[in-house]
This record gives C-alpha cells, sequence and structure tokens, in this order.
C-alpha cells in the first residue's frame, strides 16, 4: 500500500488531499467487491457498482434498448447486473441457437420473479416450467391442430374474418381513421374461433375493454412499476400505482372467461367438442396426471396466454404492416401489381398463391423483421451451470433472449435501421430465406402458434391489398413512432383506406 502511495506522490509531485484519498479506497473497495462476486469466466459487461450493479446504464423509458446497446458494445453474450443479481443477455443468432436449441433441456424453464408469481402463479402456457409446462404446451398444439392450424379450415376461417375486416374498414368512406381497433378486433376473432367457439362483433365494448386490460398485463413487466415491483414486492404490494391497477385488469378478464367456461360446461356435448375449452373440460375430468395440472384455474391462464400470445404481437404487426405501406407507396405499389398478376379481384387470396408472389412474401417478412413486435422473449432460468459461446453461464442465472438485436443485425441485414423488402430477395426478385430470420424465436420454447399466425399474417395483408391503397390523411405525415414494452405497436395514428 506504501508503495502505491509513492507512486502517486512522484507522479503528482504534491500530497494527496483527503478527497483523492477517499477515492482511491473508494476504487480498492470496488475492485475487491467486483473480485468476490463475479464468478470465474462469465462473459464481459459494464463493471456493477455495489448493491445497484448497473442500474445507472439502463433508460427506464425503454430497457430493452439499453440491453442492446449494451450487448453491442461487449458482444452478443454479456453479464448484466439489476442491483445484486447477475443476468445474461443473449442478442445473437449464434448464442439464441446455441442455449435455445443445442442446450434447449437446460434452459427450458422461466425465470421466476415476483411480478409473475403474482400475475400467473406459476400456470398457463407461458410463465410455466417443467413437467406441467411440456404437457400443457403439447395439449394446446394439438388442439390448435385439430381445429385447423396449417390446414384449409382455418384458411376458411380467417378470410370470413377479413371480409368483415374490409367491410368495416369501407365503412370509413375513404376518411381519416385510426384502424387500431377494428385490426385488433380482427386479429382476436381467429383466436376466440378456436378458444370459444365464435366470435364477436366490432363494436362490441365489453370485448374492447377486455382486450385493452389484457395488452395492461403484457406490458406491466417492461414497465418502471413491473420492474420497481420485482425489486420490492412487499412494499410495492401496499403502494398505488400501475400495478395495481393491472392486477384489477386481470381479475375482470379472468371473470370474463370463467364466464365463458361456465357456458360451455352447461351445453357442450362431451362426445363433440367444439373448441379449446371443451377439450380442456374434457382433460380436467379424465384427471389423469395430476403433475400435469389440468384444472379450471390453469385453464384459466392458458386462455391469458393463449390470446397474449396469440393477438398483441399479430395486430401489431398489422397495424404496422399497413403504416409501412402508407408511408412506402411504391413498396405498396409492387403488392398490389404483384396481387393483381397472381389473384386479380375475382377471387379471395388463398396458402397456394404465396410461392407465387415472392415480393409479398418479402414485405411481410421485412415488416415481422423491421417493426419486431416482439422485443424480448421472456426470459429463461440456466438449470445447471454450463457454458455459451465459451463462457461460464451459471446454474440459476437468468438469461434474457433479445430479438432486436438479431433482426437489426448489421452482418445479416444490409440495411438494418430502414424498411427494405430487398433484404429477403435475391438477384433474381426470389424469396430469399435467412436463417437468423427468428421473429418467432427458436427452441421448444419458440411460440407455438407460428403456424397459425403467418397464415393470418399472409391472408388478411393480401385481402387488405387486394381491396384499398393505403394513404396518409390529406397534408399530414406519417409518423413511425413506436410504444416501449415487451411487444413494440406504432403510436396511435390515423389512415385512409381508399378502395381500389
Amino acid at each position: 500500500m506504501a508503495s502505491v502511495f509513492a507512486v502517486l506522490l512522484n507522479t503528482t509531485g504534491q500530497f494527496l488531499t483527503m478527497e483523492g484519498i477517499l477515492v482511491f479506497l473508494c476504487v480498492l473497495v470496488l475492485v475487491k467487491y467486483l473480485s468476490d462476486h463475479r464468478p470465474k469466466n462469465v462473459p464481459p459487461g459494464p463493471v456493477p457498482l455495489p448493491l445497484i450493479g448497473n442500474v445507472l446504464s439502463l433508460d427506464f423509458r425503454d430497457p430493452v434498448l439499453s440491453f442492446s446497446e449494451i450487448c453491442m458494445k461487449y458482444g452478443e453474450v454479456t453479464t448484466l447486473y439489476l442491483g445484486s443479481e447477475m443476468v445474461i443477455l443473449l442478442s445473437g443468432y449464434k448464442s439464441f441457437k446455441e442455449a435455445f436449441v443445442e442446450q434447449a433441456d437446460i434452459f427450458a424453464d422461466r425465470a421466476d420473479y415476483p411480478l409473475n408469481d403474482q400475475l400467473t402463479r406459476g400456470l398457463g402456457l407461458i410463465s410455466s416450467s417443467g413437467h406441467a409446462w411440456s404437457h400443457q404446451r403439447r395439449f394446446a398444439i394439438a388442439v390448435l391442430k385439430h381445429f385447423g392450424v396449417g390446414k384449409k379450415s382455418l384458411e376458411t376461417s380467417i378470410l370470413q374474418e377479413s371480409r368483415y375486416l374490409c367491410e368495416a374498414l369501407h365503412s370509413q368512406r375513404g376518411l381519416a381513421f385510426n384502424p387500431d381497433r377494428i385490426v385488433t378486433n380482427a386479429v382476436t376473432n381467429i383466436i376466440c374461433n378456436l378458444v370459444f367457439g365464435h366470435r364477436f362483433e366490432y363494436d362490441d365494448e365489453h370485448f374492447r375493454q377486455i382486450l385493452l386490460y389484457l395488452n395492461d398485463i403484457v406490458q406491466l413487466p417492461a414497465h418502471f412499476w413491473g420492474q420497481l415491483y420485482n425489486r420490492f414486492p412487499t412494499l410495492m404490494s401496499w403502494l398505488p400505482g400501475k400495478h395495481q391497477t393491472t392486477f384489477s385488469s386481470l381479475s375482470k378478464i379472468k371473470l370474463f372467461i370463467l364466464e365463458e367456461i361456465q357456458k360451455h360446461r352447461q351445453d357442450r356435448n362431451p362426445t363433440s367438442p367444439r373448441d379449446y375449452i371443451d377439450y380442456y373440460l374434457d382433460e380436467i375430468e379424465k384427471g389423469r396426471d395430476s403433475k400435469a395440472q389440468f384444472t379450471e384455474e390453469n385453464l384459466v391462464f392458458c386462455v391469458v396466454d393463449l390470446f397474449a400470445a396469440g393477438t398483441e404481437t399479430t395486430s401489431n404487426t398489422m397495424l404496422w404492416t399497413l403504416l409501412y405501406m402508407a408511408k412506402y407507396p411504391e413498396v405498396q405499389e409492387k403488392v398490389h401489381a404483384e396481387i393483381d398478376q397472381v389473384i386479380g379481384q375475382a377471387r379471395q387470396p388463398s396458402m397456394n398463391d404465396r410461392p407465387l408472389m415472392p415480393y409479398t412474401y418479402a414485405v411481410i417478412h421485412e415488416v415481422l423483421r423491421a417493426a419486431n413486435a416482439l422485443n424480448i422473449t421472456p426470459p429463461r432460468v440456466a438449470s445447471r451451470d454450463t457454458t455459451i459461446a465459451g463462457y461460464l453461464i451459471p446454474k440459476g442465472v437468468t438469461v434474457f433472449p433479445l430479438l432486436r438485436a438479431i433482426m437489426q443485425d448489421k452482418n445479416e441485414f444490409s440495411t438494418p435501421d430502414e424498411f427494405n423488402p430487398g433484404h429477403f430477395l435475391d438477384e433474381n426478385g426470389k424469396f430469399l430465406k435467412k436463417e437468423g430470420f427468428i421473429p418467432f424465436s427458436i427452441g421448444k420454447r419458440m411460440c407455438p402458434g407460428e403456424q397459425m399466425v403467418n397464415m393470418e399474417f399472409f391472408l388478411f395483408f393480401t385481402c387488405l391489398l387486394q381491396s384499398f391503397s393505403f394513404h396518409a390523411p390529406e397534408g399530414q405525415t406519417l409518423k413511425m413512432d413506436s410504444t416501449v414494452g415487451i411487444t413494440t405497436a406504432p403510436k396511435p395514428f390515423q389512415l385512409r383506406a381508399i378502395p381500389r
């Protein structure tokens, strides 16, 4: 220690001030803290401060963007400290594949957070883990396939809803309007048919309110109040704030779903299930595997998750699509030309048309990439010590999968910050598949409704562009501003739907 002071004295040529000594001692304490608390060979990352970690490096208005910026500096596998908690950020396709495909069993479980416990109690399809999760997911996929996911019957259902959607747009008579409500109801009705066995009218105020409650629940984990709850759950349970209104919203959604379940109990025919709820009630009655947790309570949370996963990101992506078309008329014109050439105006689109429409298919992919409706997938936890990219990932550490960084990888996409359908076209104008394009994630936890969403997106998009051209309101310039949260939605905007 004396030699260190001597060096400092010789360097400065003067005695250290009391402030200098205090700074020096603080540095020593910080170095000692890091050496005691940071495991060996963990991924690189910013230097954490005692108690608060790297919190000062985060912008709470957009924490996911902060995560991405940190990864750009330290690499696609990065260590970050949220308070005293060590977490790992994954922001590259290679790291995703190594973790969630090659080591899928190690990273299959969800991280345990106080907010998740309060919202779901570990039930449902998104926040559950282990034996119960695997059985609930397998059951949901089987039922969705039975009712048409990937089949002609679902295509018919989507096309029927597309007609209702186009009728609603025609009723606007080419005037400026906000498309949020109409688009969200159309997308949600696809899930309603699969889960409830019926759809809702677009002017159903009660159902619209339920969708707003659902949005609150989806966004809370990324909200400032949600982060506070995770850090101080006991204190926050007594304080007012957005978290309390969201808990109230969840109670109202659960009551709405329980009413639907009760209707199904009264009029269902066990020999002829009509929808997801009917099949689930059959499974409850069988009671063959108590660990799989087929209960009425779990049914409620599974339905909440199906709506959260199947409507929020899809409706937001559809809204981005309309916004991009109005913002980039040259792209819209090329889509119109391809629709006119392949489909025409005499019939509705079909999934059989998709291979014949490379430009339209490229536009759809570019919307999914550029809009990136899902910024970050729910965190995972390592079930044992392992490595990613040669770095140690300790058992029990939380892993944050960042999709935004992958969708904006400049090594994969030539102009990642621009809307450019050419990212998915080769030099001959043919569709170009990209291995690193994973808007639905990869591995065991990838979105189980990917096939359904792809079908919805293509059919809704082509039906809308077959019938309308979309433009900004007269004298206005459309902005591409977005909301911040788990999902990314365009801020409220207006446009005109002009019949073709």
